[in-house]
């Protein structure tokens, strides 16, 4: 006699992860929320904002990628959540928006409770570092289509601004100045090279790297920085014209994107420090410098632009907030546009 437990599919299990991630959701509670784990959707109200003149709301989705193949390797699972957070606000706080609640999305070959429960740890931490509220997800029981203990990672977060306060480059003019703002490393980017470079089994996650003062293993998983409350303080204190998550395609991908075509940034390479695995990488992988900088981020998170009188004010809000921030280029009228490094 058949039935779903035999197919591959244990709903039971499904059950004891709930109960395990209860608490880590209901640690990211603010307020809006009106709804518990366990219904067919999450509320949230927006009564809170009823200040706003034109109310905007701001989404963003991502995934982990191929970075969880160091977590299947190590076993460990509770920090790839704040990376699964992390892309997604901190895509939505380029535009100023502040996230307000975000849902995951966990697909897996088989339920292991407390795997999930580490895995919702992870995005619970996330949420709470950027003020958000886990108010749903969904995971997954798909055997036949994951390889044995392995799992995907995506989710979804949305955020809310004023029409008027929306940062979206229109500003931005020849002469303003580009700041970097620095990473915690790789964050979640270029891992299939980084992988490639560095053949990622345990014997080699286990190494213990005296440039990065860690093993192998916790560099690569690192968790990527949330900016959010870094954004949100800045703006309160300097007008921000522009920013760009520097994620996948490095700079050369994402600095134009927050520029218009009769616009050009100009990178100065070396004028931030450098972590210490982006050099490991590139000379263990062979890569040219300029190709680095097309892949990963180097060690700046965020690039913000700026109007060169505000240069100073900008930098002194950064460090006073903890942040280490570096003048990285300016820009300038061009019709070739896009961005060129100097």
């Amino acid at each position: 006699m058949e039935n779903y437990k035999l197919s591959g599919v244990d709903v039971d299990a499904g059950y004891q992860a709930i109960d395990l991630i209860k608490t880590h959701v209901k640690s990211t509670v603010r307020q809006g929320v009106f709804s518990s784990i366990g219904g067919f959707a999450g509320l949230f109200s927006l009564g809170a904002f009823k200040h706003m003149e034109e109310p905007v709301l701001a989404s963003g989705t991502d995934g982990v990628g191929t970075k969880l193949k160091i977590a299947f390797v190590m076993d460990k699972h509770d920090t790839v959540g704040i990376d699964c957070v992390a892309y997604s606000v901190n895509d939505i706080i380029c535009t100023g928006a502040e996230p307000l609640y975000f849902l995951d999305y966990i697909a897996t070959d088989k339920v292991y409770p407390e795997k999930i429960g580490q895995i919702v740890s992870g995005v619970a931490e996330g949420c709470r570092q950027a003020g958000c509220a886990l108010i749903g997800g969904e995971t997954a029981e798909l055997p036949g289509l994951y390889n044995e203990n392995e799992y995907d990672l995506a989710g979804m977060a949305v955020g809310i601004i004023d029409k008027k306060d929306i940062i979206d480059g229109s500003k931005i003019s020849g002469g303003d100045v580009l700041i970097g703002i620095a990473s915690s490393g790789l964050h979640s980017n270029g891992y299939s090279l980084v992988r490639k470079i560095i053949q990622p089994n345990m014997e080699n996650v286990s190494r213990y790297i005296a440039e990065f003062g860690k093993t192998m293993g916790e560099e690569l998983l690192m968790p990527t920085k949330i900016y959010v409350n870094t954004i949100k303080g800045l703006i309160s204190a300097v007008p921000v014209k522009g920013i760009s998550n520097i994620t996948g395609g490095g700079f050369l991908e994402n600095v134009p994107r927050m520029l218009s075509d009769n616009l050009q940034a100009r990178v100065k390479i070396g004028s931030w420090d450098v972590h210490p695995i982006f050099s490991y990488l590139e000379r263990e992988g062979r890569i040219e410098r300029e190709e680095m900088h097309n892949i990963f981020n180097m060690g700046i998170g965020l690039a913000i632009c700026v109007a060169e009188e505000h240069v100073d004010a900008t930098m002194a809000k950064l460090s006073e907030m903890g942040d280490a921030a570096f003048v990285i280029g300016d820009v300038q009228k061009s019709e070739a546009g896009g961005l060129v490094y100097v």
